[in-house]
């Protein structure tokens, strides 16, 4: 994970709030990808968007937002079983509403959570934000997954053939 987001004083600006707030400091209770927690996996997403979201004329600041947001929900999601659908269709509406209880949110910011999951779910985001944050969680997942992974096979390969690479 980058830790440039806490240099960066136009996106600390736009997440300050939200930061500040325990709801969302909880998510660093929760596993999320293997090698992080939810509020880091979330700072990932959310830092990564507002840049691209900056870089391609998109509202910088909804998308930090959102991106920092869209996985504010708190149960084990590897266990939790939803009636109603599957975690892929469900912790979106309920990071929704848990949004909803510690800031407004623009519909713009409701599109960017609610589809984040898109691939995964049906309704296709309305929003070019929307799809930034959508690919840049998939990305972040991956990464976060395999960077454990990647890190044993470098040991491994050091210690079989004696000198270092650079995967």
């Amino acid at each position: 994970m980058t830790e440039n987001w806490r240099k960066d004083s136009e996106y600390m600006s736009y997440v300050a709030d939200l930061l500040a707030t325990p709801e969302v400091q909880k998510l660093s209770q929760y596993k999320q990808h293997v090698n992080s927690t939810r509020l880091e996996h979330s700072l990932s997403v959310s830092y990564y968007s507002y840049k691209l979201a900056k870089k391609w004329g998109g509202n910088a600041k909804a998308t930090a937002r959102a991106g920092l947001l869209h996985d504010l929900f708190y149960y084990d999601w590897r266990t939790t079983k939803f009636d109603e659908g599957s975690h892929a269709y469900m912790h979106p509406r309920i990071a929704v509403k848990n949004a909803e209880k510690i800031t407004e949110l623009s519909p713009l910011e409701k599109d960017i959570i609610l589809k984040h999951m898109w691939g995964a779910t049906i309704a296709p985001p309305k929003y070019k934000e929307s799809y930034i944050v959508t690919m840049v969680d998939k990305y972040c997942a991956i990464k976060e997954a395999a960077e454990p992974m990647t890190k044993s096979m470098k040991v491994r390969f050091n210690q079989l053939f004696g000198h270092k690479t650079s995967f």
